[in-house]
Parts: C-alpha cells; structure tokens; sequence
C-alpha cells in the first residue's frame, strides 16, 4: 500500500515550492564565495540562518493538498500520508542544507552541529505551523499563511521582542552560544510534538465530516 501511495503523494507535493527555498538557500550560502577578500564568519552564518528559513519556507508548504476533502474518506489514515509526504520532502530538504554548508568557505564556517540545530528547528516549527492550520482549518493550502506568519516570527521576536539574556540569534564565540542552542533545541522538541499531535484526522465542525473509527462508512452530520 505505501508503494502505490509514493506515485500519487509525490505528484501532489509542492515541488515549485520546494525547488524555489532550495535554489534560493543555496544562493544565499554561496555569496561568500563570490566576494572579494576573506570571508566573514558573522556573515556567513547570517547567510547560513537565511539559507535555512528559506527551507523551513519551502516546507510550509508540504501539508497543501487540493484535494484534501476528497481524499478525507480514504482507508489510509492522514497520519500515515502526512509522514510518507515528510519521507519524501525532508532528504531533499537536507541534501540542500548540506550543500549549502559545503557552499560556505571552510575558514568562515561556523560550527555544523549548532547551526544545523537552528536549521533543523525553524523547519520544525514551520512544519508544525502547517500541521496545526491542516488540524484546526479546512483550508487546503495554508502554506502561503504559514510561510507568512513565520517570517514574521523570524524577523520580529529574535530581534525585537526578546530580550537579550534570552537571545537566540548570537555570534559564535558570545558566551551566551551555549544557552541559546539550549533554547534552539527546546523549540525543536516542542515542535515535534505539536507536528505529531495535529497529525490525527483534522478537527470537523457543523455539517462537515466528523473523524470516524476506521473501517466505518462515511456519514454526514
């Protein structure tokens, strides 16, 4: 059943999407490379954070499906289709973010492990934003909406509403590098969780299909 699942769910990703945070994330960690003089390390990992909200953007869009009212009354449970569409989308999306660190000069590197942690965190939050909005709507494209609001996060609370003890976005070498990627893994915890709690069928109200024991026929309230 997963195989003959993979053709159809690959054909319904956004892959214009997905394609555009790629080529967009590689282009940004490669601008080091195409400047006079030596690379320099606060930009490169600037251009590196940059690199991964692009891909976090693109994988807002993952959860968009057309057709996700008629395919409500399929016996593959949502679940199961929301991870085979993650099983999908996430390698590419690491093939990029590796490419994108081989893309930044080696003596302006900053470490792999934390800012992959960054990374791994803002795609997490923004597959958790697309997992909620698919839990708790019935919009069948909430990407654009996700993708909205966490720029907005991204730009406005690390910069603006947090305050500096609780920084996030700090240079390598501050003393405070080692608390905040404590605070990036935390995220990315929470995160997680939020994706595998909305992954359950979405939440119906009025008229609209409700969630049903599997195995039972479709009825209308």
């Amino acid at each position: 059943m997963i195989r003959a699942l993979l053709r159809p769910l690959w054909r319904t990703l956004p892959r214009p999407a997905l394609a555009a945070a790629g080529g967009l994330g590689l282009l940004l960690a490669g601008l080091p490379r195409l400047l006079s003089g030596a690379p320099d390390p606060w930009l490169c990992l600037n251009l590196l954070r940059a690199a991964g909200l692009c891909l976090a953007l693109g994988l807002a869009f993952l959860f968009d499906d057309p057709a996700r009212h008629t395919t409500a009354p399929v016996p593959v449970r949502r679940p199961l289709r929301g991870a085979l569409r993650l099983a999908l989308a996430v390698p590419v999306a690491a093939l990029c973010w590796t490419a994108a660190l081989l893309l930044v000069p080696g003596q302006a590197r900053p470490p792999v492990g934390a800012v992959t942690l960054e990374a791994a965190a803002t795609a997490a939050l923004a597959l958790a934003g697309a997992s909620a909005a698919v839990r708790c709507t019935d919009g069948t494209r909430p990407g654009a909406a996700v993708a909205a609001g966490l720029t907005a996060v991204a730009v406005t609370v690390p910069t603006l509403l947090l305050p500096q003890r609780w920084a996030l976005l700090v240079a390598v070498g501050d003393q405070r590098w080692a608390d905040a990627h404590g605070r990036w893994a935390g995220l990315l915890v929470v995160a997680v969780a939020v994706v595998a709690l909305c992954a359950p069928e979405p939440l119906r109200r009025g008229s609209v299909l409700r969630p049903r024991p599997r195995g039972t026929a479709p009825t209308t309230a």
